[in-house]
């Protein structure tokens, strides 16, 4: 049996494709994983445990983990019914309402705390009506966590969002069918269904505020003890000590990860 002359020839084509999908594949992940490989290299795990320890990485890391949960509820709050909203018919202004919530994923965190300052500021918009209550934003806990949650919203509202429409409507067709109330309909039917991709975009949140640096340390200032969180930590310690610099980063990488290695095996899970 005689082989087709353009054989040899679609034999080579097919595997061009494969060499510049496993060479890019095998770029990004270097890119991606050598930073993380080289943090870790990078501190022996007596000496993370001695940092631990320290009474200033102790506040720091306390200090971030209970004003990233703090964000992550007010925006779980306040997110979920924007959500749900999104998630329905359109309506006049939904496309301006969408890219107002998108835009702190592509503002600079710096800008974000430029605005937040002249927001909550003493002479801001909002904050020359605290000022005379004697209520005082900015450089304060309530700046880090209001920064948090300007920054880590959208993923929430988003995967928020997206669990709402996934939703089989014939399960809303039912409801309706047995007259079910709207807000019976959306706790005991929509709620249920989207939980997966709630507690994701919770997590997402909660990692986001975690991470956070640019709106913070513009908005709340660097305040050891009362607005300095394990970022800031790490980026005081870069200046003087890379070894200190170093071991927080590997903590909040060690917390990311897990988080997102939890994520990932979240029963149920809907979203990718």
């Amino acid at each position: 049996m005689s082989r087709s002359p353009h054989s040899g020839a679609g034999g080579r084509a097919a595997i061009a494709p494969a060499i510049i999908v496993a060479l890019a594949s095998a770029l990004l992940l270097a890119l991606l994983v050598l930073p993380v490989v080289s943090l870790l290299l990078r501190v022996p795990p007596g000496v993370l445990l001695e940092r631990l320890q320290s009474p200033l990485v102790t506040q720091a890391l306390l200090l971030s983990l209970l004003t990233s949960l703090a964000s992550t509820l007010l925006v779980v709050g306040l997110g979920l019914p924007v959500a749900y909203l999104l998630a329905g018919r359109w309506f006049v202004g939904k496309p301006v309402i969408e890219a107002l919530i998108d835009l702190p994923m592509v503002l600079p965190p710096t800008v974000a705390g430029v605005g937040l300052l002249l927001a909550f500021g003493r002479v801001g918009l909002v904050g020359r009506f605290l000022a005379p209550l004697g209520i005082t934003v900015p450089f304060t806990v309530a700046a880090v966590v209001l920064a948090q949650a300007f920054v880590a919203g959208p993923f929430f509202v988003n995967a928020a969002r997206a669990g709402f429409e996934a939703v089989d409507p014939q399960y809303l067709r039912a409801a309706a069918t047995l007259r079910s109330s709207a807000a019976y309909t959306f706790l005991r039917v929509v709620l249920p269904l989207s939980v997966p991709a709630l507690l994701a975009g919770a997590a997402m949140t909660w990692a986001r505020a975690l991470g956070e640096f640019g709106a913070t340390i513009t908005f709340a200032g660097n305040l050891p003890g009362v607005t300095q969180t394990m970022p800031l930590a790490v980026y005081i310690a870069l200046q003087s000590d890379l070894e200190a610099a170093v071991a927080l980063s590997v903590i909040l990488l060690v917390f990311s990860f897990t988080l997102l290695l939890a994520l990932r095996n979240l029963p149920g899970r809907t979203w990718r």
